[in-house]
This record gives C-alpha cells, structure tokens and sequence, in this order.
C-alpha cells in the first residue's frame, strides 16, 4: 500500500494548443519505452502539466503481459497514494466551506467514539492525521485486512470500526512528536469528513473536486470489466494481470488513502489545480480556495522526520524554480505503481505510471519523470533566429 519486451505500440499525444507532434517528442516516446523494455514492465507511461494545462501524454506497452491491447492516452491507471493529497484537498474545501477545521480534535470530530478512544488521541487535531504526525500505526487495518476485503457492510460503517479500533489503542509515539507513515491517518480523516457531512468520502470527492475539475474518468479501485481487455490491468510482481474485482486492490475501506484510478489527463487537471493555487485563487463549483489555503496545502508540517505535510513530500530540485521547493508523492497497491512531481514556483509537474510495481518499476518511473523536465525545459528555450 505504501508504496515484455517486443515489439509493442508506441504513442504519443501532444496537446498544446497549435502544437504539431515534434521530432524531439517522437524521440521521448521511444527514450520512455526502451525504459519499459529494459525494467520489463508491461506498459510505462508519462504526462507533462504545466499551470496551463496539460502539455503532453506519452504512452507505451500494452495492458496486460501476454495481450495484444495497446495502452492509450485516454487509458486509466491507478494512483495508489497519490489519492492522499486529494483527500486532503477535499479536507480544505470542507474546511473553507465551514463543516470542519483544520484544528479539530478528534474527540469532538467523532464524538460518537470518543468515550473509546485513548485520551491522548481525543486532543489530536485534523491537521495531524494528514501530515502522518497522529500517533497511528496501520496494525488495526492490517489485522483485519482481508475480512474487510470481502465485507458486505456500507463502507462508512467499515471506516467507522477502523477509527473505533486504532483509536482505542495507545499512540505509537506521542501525537505531533515524529513522522511515521500510515495509511490509517487518511482513512481516519475521510471519516472525520464522513461524519460531518453524513455522506461517504467517494461522494464527496466526486462531487466537491472530481467533478468541478471535470475528472470524468476518476473512479475506484482497478480500472475496467472483468475478461474485456478495456482497461490496463495491474500486475503481480513477476507474475500475469489480475483481473478487476476484490482482488485487485485494497480494500475499499482505504479509499481515502489510496484507491483512486484516472486517466493521465484527469489526473493533470487536478495536478493543474495545485499549479495553479500557488499564485491564484481557483474556484471549485461553490467553494473558492484562495493562494493562503494551497499555502496551507502546501505546506511541510513543522518537526523532526519526513518532510511531509496534506498528502506530500517536499524536497528540493533545481529544475522547481524559486527556491527550489518541489512537492512529490508516489503510490502502488502493489499492482501498479504512480508517480508526481511538482515544481511549485515554475509550475510544472511530470506524472508517470506502469501497471506493477517492482523496483524496476519505481527506477522506471523517476526516469520518465525526470524526461519529462527536460521535454519542458527544451520547449521553454526559445527556437534560434
């Protein structure tokens, strides 16, 4: 959850506006799947996004190991934790919106549990369980993993039992003290936003930031129809797809932190979003998030550990302008394997993708990204006179 070779189909689609394919991004297409080729991965592929949109998608291989279908550009992918920052996004416009803050502490954001909660995690405000800073571990979700795999149960009742029993347990460290990575966090928030609006996470997602954004294709869990060849598949390490179903991805329980599919150019749109946000406002439907909220979104929780803060990591680049602050994240549910980069003062970002995860996979995809950068910073030099 944290994170063959032959002769397959090669496209490339650019989409900036008046722009004709060029020589050079021919040669990006080729560079991306001989970087497929050699991690053996069944298909790899990458997208460009600058503030004004999306730039570019590059896409090679096929949907599944021993299948004669080509990945598309308009193909979906699963994102795994790249869903974080999108709950956490989706956190900020409920916070604009008055239903919650950032400070609620979690006794009073799920009072119906309170009584069972451990005193230490009833202080814990909101804003900690997306920067990783809780307190939590993911032993509950993993000690009952695969029954809630197979649960029948409305998916609010099953977050609810997951927040019931981490909870109820001593903090792994004192809350607000370190960094420690687990999903159950995000899991945990999504039901703080469950319970004070009284409608599941993948409703609100869809309605308050999905669709605003025009995400069409965004959805849960693996992509596609069992037997039709329609979607990418995911696949196990060394081994052939997995078809759509129960067993494709976690369980739905952790959607908020990791069960969203896209394609490459809904996924941009949203990545768009936060391009855009560091130097304007951008409204979403009815709710309007100004430059001091994607600040907030934006911003590295203040403490020892991890660099991290609302769904990133922050690191620094070079190529990210300003002083260099570049937001990242990644996510597999060890099917698939997402990566994004964001370089917030220059305002672009490269995303990339393959359907397993292995750590050929994970080396696949930096250098894709890292192609990406330079496919910007080529048609950002000016042409010679």
């Amino acid at each position: 959850m944290k994170t063959i070779a032959g002769a397959l189909a090669l496209t490339c689609t650019l989409l900036s506006a008046g722009q004709e394919p060029a020589k050079a991004s021919d040669e990006l297409t080729a560079r991306i799947d001989a970087i497929r080729v050699k991690a053996e991965l069944p298909a790899l592929a990458g997208a460009l996004v600058t503030r004004e949109g999306l730039q570019g998608v590059w896409v090679t291989g096929l949907r599944q190991k021993g299948g004669d279908e080509p990945v598309t550009p308009d193909d979906q992918w699963h994102i795994g934790s790249c869903t974080k920052s999108m709950t956490a996004t989706l956190l900020a416009l409920l916070v604009k919106r008055g239903d919650l803050t950032w400070e609620v502490p979690l006794g009073d954001a799920l009072p119906e549990l309170a009584g069972g909660m451990n005193e230490r995690f009833r202080e814990v405000p909101l804003v900690q369980l997306v920067c990783h800073r809780a307190g939590l571990t993911d032993g509950a979700l993993m000690e009952h993993f695969q029954e809630w795999r197979t649960s029948k149960a409305p998916v609010m009742e099953q977050r609810e039992e997951l927040c019931r029993l981490a909870l109820a347990a001593a903090p792994a460290h004192e809350p607000g003290s370190t960094f420690e990575y687990a999903n159950t966090g995000f899991v945990i928030a999504g039901h703080v936003a469950e319970v004070a609006t009284g409608k599941p996470w993948e409703e609100l997602i869809r309605t308050l930031l999905f669709s605003p954004l025009g995400m069409t294709s965004a959805g849960f869990g693996a992509p596609g129809v069992p037997d039709a060849d329609d979607q990418p598949r995911g696949h196990f390490p060394g081994g052939g797809p997995v078809e759509p179903g129960p067993m494709a991805d976690n369980p739905s329980i952790v959607g908020p932190a990791g069960t969203v599919h896209a394609t490459l150019g809904d996924w941009a749109k949203y990545v768009q979003l936060h391009l855009k946000g560091v130097g304007e406002d951008v409204k979403l439907g009815e709710i309007t998030l100004t430059v001091d909220d994607f600040a907030v979104l934006h911003e590295a929780f203040d403490g020892p550990g991890q660099s991290y803060g609302f769904g990133w990591v922050h690191e620094t680049r070079p190529w990210a302008g300003g002083d260099g602050t570049a937001l990242w994240h990644n996510g597999s549910n060890t099917m698939w394997y997402a990566l994004t980069w964001l370089g917030l003062e220059n305002g672009v970002a490269g995303l990339a993708v393959t359907n397993v995860f292995t750590p050929a996979a994970q080396g696949a995809t930096d250098e894709v990204v890292g192609l990406l950068v330079k496919e910007w910073e080529r048609r950002a030099v000016p042409a010679p006179k």
